[in-house]
């Protein structure tokens, strides 16, 4: 019963994550390119804004979340155990891709003014653009994987 329970809120919790993923992708992420650097500048400091401190919380507690299904899996559902170990790894990515890459460019971002353009916009908003798909193809796969580690 704890191993379904766990199991439960871990896939509530990686469906918020891959929402934060999946939403702004599909609202702006495919558009960047189109906006003028004012308005991307303005759209990259709300987002940074709204998501920061919700993303340094939610990321960990779901990659927890999936930790805790993987302890209480083990010894139970070989298959749970496995798919749950590769969702895992997926969202691992997600972390090391926002960590290592979209971070960093949001950082630089946060100090950009739009009368003092840095010469590589294009290139750090299309890096970060980029790298934001992988975040989604990773954060789908590893809930679906999860989803598949409930039903299985």
């Amino acid at each position: 019963m704890a191993l379904t329970i766990v199991l439960f809120l871990s896939i509530l919790l990686c469906a918020l994550l891959f929402g934060v993923f999946w939403g702004p992708w599909l609202a702006l992420s495919r558009s960047m390119a189109t906006f003028t650097p004012a308005v991307f500048i303005a759209i990259t400091h709300r987002m940074d804004h709204n998501l920061g401190t919700l993303m340094s919380l939610l990321m960990p507690v779901a990659l927890a979340s999936i930790v805790t299904v993987l302890i209480l899996s083990f010894s139970v559902s070989t298959l749970t155990f496995v798919l749950a170990a590769c969702a895992l790894a997926l969202f691992v990515m997600t972390l090391l891709v926002t960590m290592l890459v979209e971070v960093p460019i949001v950082t630089k971002i946060r100090d950009w003014q739009v009368d003092a353009l840095p010469p590589d916009l294009a290139a750090q908003r299309d890096r970060w653009v980029s790298f934001h798909l992988f975040r989604v193809v990773g954060g789908f796969a590893g809930l679906a994987l999860l989803v598949s580690a409930a039903l299985f």
